[in-house]
């Protein structure tokens, strides 16, 4: 469950819908479409070309296929999420630790965020927000800090003891 304040729903009312086709939402989850939209945009500005975006997301689901992984989509945002981490790295808009220490930090917010509140990571001042501030001592560059946030789905357990 996500716990919107005031300010967030103002804002949200201004943004496009998920895409839905016959059968319902196009994307599972709004993680799903943050991925597929950070992808679109940075291709957009010029950070990769979409053309190296196809062949990064290519290699990802061919690593995936090789390893036993069933090829029945569940996973395909996951290699998508995947090759996006990839492709930032190797263009040095972040590096791994940055990342990797971004992640840790969700989850450890995520963890220690009592039920019903918003999730708030605190930045390197110790001030919190409820959303990924820029962190002074991570190298990640003008791009949305969404990219260095994990995707954090709750386990059926954390769910059940809420």
């Amino acid at each position: 469950m996500i716990t919107l304040n005031q300010r967030d729903c103002e804002a949200l009312t201004g943004l496009p819908r998920l895409p839905v086709d016959n059968q319902g939402r196009v994307f599972a989850e709004p993680w799903q479409a943050q991925a597929f939209s950070l992808a679109v945009k940075l291709s957009e500005q010029g950070y990769f070309t979409w053309k190296e975006w196809a062949a990064t997301l290519a290699d990802e689901l061919r690593a995936a296929a090789q390893s036993g992984e069933p090829d029945d989509g569940s996973r395909y945002y996951h290699h998508w999420l995947a090759a996006l981490e990839r492709l930032v790295i190797e263009k040095g808009l972040t590096d791994q630790a940055a990342l990797h220490g971004r992640k840790e930090a969700w989850i450890d917010a995520y963890q220690h965020t009592p039920h019903g509140r918003p999730v708030e990571l605190a930045d390197s001042t110790g001030d919190t927000h409820s959303t990924p501030g820029k962190d002074p001592s991570a190298r990640v560059l003008p791009i949305p800090s969404t990219i260095a946030r994990p995707v954090i789905s709750p386990s059926p357990e954390r769910t059940q003891s809420r």
